[in-house]
């Protein structure tokens, strides 16, 4: 066995250099308070850009959350944070209702009293955008790590193994630790040999997977079309398919044309997991008019699978640390599925090692 780094040198108050798997929420707060705390950090994410689940879609008929609709605020950690975004963040008003019955026949519940829902404009990616924009070159994106290894040349350092969008292979190297922002099952998969102590507390956290159909109405906006659909602009659902729908147009800083985004229940798209993505928009369309009475066919269809979405079994903890092996763990899965979840979760590994 190569030689491990000793417990306290993360401690230190030297400079160290970190490898940030991951550039959603979780992962963007921990690297940009490590930088913030004087450490070099590379993040490397296999999307086009940052986000992860809170991302944004772009169409020709305005922009979809296909990720996280919203946020709230409780923690006084977050609402300073996001002092340094209000010319981003909004508050929606969303006249969220609840919609009872199961089978689509809609009975209407107003929820009074809930808290502030806030939305990043103009899509909810711009958040993550906002705070990651300073790492500059230190964000790789359309990098995918596939395993985490001891450095060749200095085993008490970490190396990354990656592809690329163009199968494209690199090594990178020379890293003091790594901290995998990542859902569980890549968390699992890139712990598995190298920290098995944490990929065993990994084991028990479970999160559902969840279809979702993004909808858009173009003709509604014209002069001589009368207002579609329902007075509200989102809801939590009962319906045996749909969990939750939103109209996107109602959120501020959107484009006008009228469009809808459906999230399936997690026992609905576990059960659909597998189903292509023609099936799954011909039954959330048939939902979705059943709910809203909007009988019109829209001009745009798109549906995008989340494998891992909601937590359902959380961690338990805020995050998770070997010292001994220079690897850490953060995600909103950690502790809950909200986007503040996620950024606390970030802040409190990177300020266990600043």
């Amino acid at each position: 066995m190569p030689p491990r780094p000793p417990a306290d040198r993360h401690r230190s108050t030297t400079p160290r250099h970190y490898a940030v798997v991951g550039a959603g929420m979780a992962g963007v707060a921990c690297a940009r308070t490590l930088v913030q705390a004087g450490h070099r950090v590379s993040v490397f994410e296999r999307e086009a850009a940052p986000g992860g689940r809170m991302a944004s879609e772009s169409t020709p008929f305005g922009r979809f959350d296909s990720g996280a609709q919203y946020f709230t605020v409780r923690d006084p950690r977050f609402a300073r944070a996001l002092e340094t975004a209000a010319a981003i963040c909004r508050p929606w008003s969303a006249n969220l209702v609840r919609v009872l019955d199961p089978h689509g026949r809609v009975a209407e519940a107003a929820l009074p009293g809930r808290e502030q829902h806030w939305v990043a404009q103009p899509g909810m990616d711009a958040l993550v955008a906002h705070w990651a924009a300073p790492l500059g070159d230190a964000l790789l994106t359309h990098t995918r790590v596939t395993s985490l290894e001891r450095d060749a040349l200095d085993p008490s350092r970490w190396q990354l193994r990656t592809e690329g969008d163009d199968d494209a292979q690199h090594v990178y190297s020379g890293f003091d630790g790594v901290l995998l922002a990542v859902p569980p099952g890549p968390a699992r998969n890139l712990l598995g040999g190298v920290a098995p102590a944490l990929q065993a507390k990994v084991e028990d956290v479970r999160i559902a997977p969840c279809w979702t159909l993004m909808i858009a109405f173009p003709q509604a906006n014209q002069p001589d079309f009368s207002f579609l659909g329902p007075q509200w602009n989102a809801a939590r659902s009962n319906h045996h398919r749909v969990a939750w729908l939103a109209r996107e147009s109602s959120k501020p800083g959107r484009d006008r044309i009228e469009r809808w985004t459906l999230q399936a229940s997690a026992a609905w798209s576990q059960e659909h997991l597998r189903d292509d993505a023609s099936r799954i928009e011909a039954k959330l369309l048939r939902a979705f008019s059943e709910i809203t009475g909007i009988r019109a066919t829209p001009s745009h269809a798109q549906t995008r699978c989340w494998a891992e979405a909601k937590t359902e079994q959380p961690l338990g903890q805020s995050h998770l640390w070997d010292a001994n092996a220079g690897i850490g763990v953060a995600g909103d899965w950690c502790i809950g599925h909200r986007v503040e979840d996620a950024f606390l979760s970030g802040l409190s590994l990177a300020l266990k090692l600043a």
